[in-house]
This record gives C-alpha cells, sequence and structure tokens, in this order.
C-alpha cells in the first residue's frame, strides 16, 4: 500500500512536486543567508581582536616625540671631518637640539657647522659657523636681509637684523652675526631676544677662547 502524501497545512492539500521543488529552494537559500551573516560577523569579530592584539602588543612612546640629538657628540665627529676646532655652545638642558651637521653652501665654497636649537619656549635658533666665510655665504644664510643693527654682548659685537615686521621671513625673523678670527657665526630663528642673547653669551665666551 502506496504512503499518501502529506497535506501541507498552509495549503490544505499536498504540495506538487513544483511546490515541493519551491520550498526546498527557498529553505536552501534562507540558509545559506543565515551562514553568510554569521561568516560576516565572525569575521568582523576576527578583525576587531586582531586590532585590539596589535594595539597593545606593539609599543608607543609615552608623551611628545623625543627629536633631541646630541650635538656634543656630533661636533666631535663634525671636526675630525672638517679639521677645525668647532663651537659648542653649552646650553641648559631645556634647550634641545633636533639637527647636527657639517652643511656646504650652494656654491659649495663654504662648509659650516649647524645645529638646529629647539628653546625653552619652543621656539627655533639655528647656529651656524663658518671658517673664512665671506659676505655671500652670510647673504645667502639671511636671505638677503638687510642689517637692522648692532648689539654688544660681553665686549664682542653682533650685527642685528631685525625681520619680525615681515609678512614672509619663515625661520629668518631674527638673526645675528658676528666674526672673531677666521670664524663667522650666524643665528637665525623665531625666537625672542632673551633667547637669542643667552645663546649668544655662550657663544661669545667659546669665540673668546679659541682666539
Amino acid at each position: 500500500m502506496s504512503k499518501k502524501p502529506k497535506i501541507v497545512a498552509e495549503l490544505g492539500r499536498p504540495e506538487t512536486p513544483a511546490e515541493t521543488a519551491a520550498r526546498k529552494a527557498e529553505n536552501s537559500r534562507l540558509y545559506k543567508s543565515r551562514k553568510t551573516i554569521n561568516n560576516l560577523v565572525y569575521s568582523l569579530l576576527v578583525t576587531v581582536g586582531l586590532v585590539a592584539v596589535i594595539y597593545f602588543l606593539v609599543p608607543r612612546a609615552d608623551g611628545e616625540p623625543n627629536w633631541q640629538v646630541d650635538y656634543v657628540a656630533q661636533s666631535e665627529i663634525a671636526s675630525k671631518s672638517l679639521g677645525e676646532s668647532l663651537l659648542v655652545p653649552a646650553m641648559p638642558e631645556q634647550w634641545r637640539a633636533n639637527a647636527a651637521e657639517l652643511r656646504n653652501a650652494t656654491n659649495g665654497q663654504v662648509t659650516s657647522w649647524y645645529i638646529g636649537f629647539i628653546t625653552p619656549s619652543d621656539k627655533f635658533i639655528a647656529f651656524n659657523e663658518a671658517f673664512d666665510a665671506n659676505e655671500t655665504w652670510v647673504a645667502n644664510e639671511l636671505k638677503d636681509y638687510p642689517a637692522t643693527g648692532t648689539v654688544t654682548i660681553d665686549g664682542q659685537q653682533w650685527t642685528v637684523y631685525d625681520n619680525r615686521s615681515m609678512n614672509d621671513a619663515g625661520n629668518v625673523e631674527y638673526a645675528m652675526v658676528t666674526t672673531l678670527g677666521r670664524s663667522t657665526v650666524v643665528l637665525y630663528g623665531t625666537a625672542d631676544d632673551a633667547e637669542f642673547e643667552q645663546l649668544a653669551t655662550s657663544i661669545t665666551a667659546d669665540l673668546r677662547s679659541e682666539q
């Protein structure tokens, strides 16, 4: 005796072969859809977990980055390379250097010892020392700005270039230049007069001791 087809409640009769095939196809589609969503959720959780692991395992510097360069150590290397005794300003620890190196002028005729200082007020002063420098080198360092006066520090006269009223002065808002013997020192930057004079005072003492 053959088994009677089951009556489907929604239809009130047995399914036709076409209806059975359609129902199975829809059930398969819904199953695959749920599986796809579950896989996406799982993948998202795995990704979030990996990001968290990387975040906690990768070391990070606390606070602001420290760009300080040991300009005293660099001066020893530069001095041997240049064959000259170089000025090394003895500044308080609040003064940081972000660069210290020998630099060649564009014409290749003047090599200078450069230190980029970040002052206690987070301003900038560039220190440059050159031997047997010429006026062209000084003018190039200071963008051809004219001198505006002089100042005497510990008996040493410095030529002043105050460009703070200029709109395009850039890092040459203020500058000081002095020459003693074969050494010419050019300072320029964005710091105030007091910080420039503090650096110039240290340099003046060193200049005198080397002559």
